[in-house]
């Protein structure tokens, strides 16, 4: 039997935590039980978050009103949360993914398989690396992903969404994966692509920002199908200039356009950029992070940072106009206006002051 434990206790986190508790009490091939590792928190009344997800079944402070399953134990001991697992779900911000890893290595089941449901990855000076392939060095497991148009709290309302498994060779692991995930609200297909699915899921949240910038300049549907269309073509060149093996069809995925418009239309990514550009880029991503997220994470400008090393590490930034324009206006270098002026001399701009 397989026993479950998700790593990451957040909006994304918990609805996961759903989805799966619906599935492990009803198949036999599954441990009925499903461990939530949380970072522990206190809630303004003085309780400790673990205690009240478990005394009421729900996240009070990111899912409230959506009941987890009786069988979600919420655990905030990272160890012993993952101590009997042979499944491990991690779905943390990417930033801490590595912190993570060091305290679980050597302390895992030696058949356990993982599965990430992070959009981000690292940046080193041979090229980007994956947060699949970070779990897979550092804890020596097999990683698949799954990412897709997976608004969180629509998912916990059930409304109906869709999503993709990327896997590499181990197609029984990414079954097990589709089944343990799929719900009649939620439907999961695999594809022979991690890498292709992983960067979907990623590179969207940069575009998502350039989005927000649209819509807080209410510059109209137009020039956003058009900053959406140029973010898709950088997705794709960007994911098979690092990795060739990328598949074309990956992208007509959920994991690729479907998520790039979702994410567009009403990610959190789009909403914090909106304000970003309607304060006319005088207060910081930071500060509207902290006041319009309440301790969820923003990813897109962290992406494109990371991105923008890419494309300056290899003489590229002239190839990507969006996602350097979408780098220097979200550091403060260029103002939010100009993210449709990505032009050959906009582009000698972004040049130039990225490199100061």
């Amino acid at each position: 039997m397989y026993k479950v434990t998700v790593i990451g206790s957040g909006n994304w986190g918990s609805v996961a935590a759903k989805l799966i508790a619906s599935n492990t009490v009803r198949l036999d091939s599954f441990h009925d039980e499903v461990r939530m590792w949380v970072f522990e928190e206190k809630l303004p009344n003085g309780e400790k978050l673990t205690d009240v997800i478990n005394k009421t079944n729900e996240n009070v402070k990111y899912l409230p009103g959506i009941k987890l399953g009786k069988n979600v134990v919420a655990d905030p001991d990272l160890v012993n949360a993952v101590k009997d697992a042979n499944m491990l779900v991690f779905v943390t911000p990417h930033q801490f993914v590595e912190g993570i890893c060091k305290r679980l290595a050597g302390k895992i089941r030696a058949d356990a398989e993982g599965i990430s449901l992070i959009k981000g990855m690292e940046v080193k000076k041979e090229g980007p690396s994956m947060i699949s392939n970070l779990i897979t060095k550092q804890l020596g497991i097999n990683c698949s992903v799954l990412m897709g148009a997976n608004i969180a709290n629509e998912i916990a309302m059930e409304k109906f969404s869709e999503a993709t498994v990327g896997y590499n060779q181990n197609k029984s692991a990414a079954d097990r994966w589709v089944q343990l995930f799929c719900t009649p609200y939620f439907n999961v297909t695999a594809v022979q692509d991690v890498e292709g699915v992983e960067l979907c899921g990623t590179l969207k949240n940069a575009v998502a920002i350039a989005a927000g910038f649209v819509d807080g300049l209410e510059m109209g549907n137009n020039t956003k199908a058009a900053i959406m269309r140029i973010g898709l073509k950088e997705m794709m060149t960007f994911s098979k200039m690092c990795f060739p093996s990328v598949k074309d069809s990956t992208f007509f995925e959920s994991c690729g356009v479907a998520d790039l418009i979702t994410t567009c239309m009403g990610g959190r990514n789009r909403k914090v950029a909106d304000a970003y550009a309607r304060n006319g880029g005088k207060r910081s991503f930071d500060e509207l992070e902290a006041e319009m997220l309440q301790g969820q994470k923003l990813q897109g400008v962290l992406t494109a940072k990371e991105v923008h090393e890419v494309l300056s590490n290899r003489g590229w930034l002239h190839i990507f106009p969006l996602f350097s324009a979408v780098h220097a206006i979200s550091t403060g270098r260029l103002p939010p206006s100009a993210i449709v002026k990505i032009n050959e001399e906009n582009l000698r701009h972004v040049q130039i002051v990225s490199s100061l």
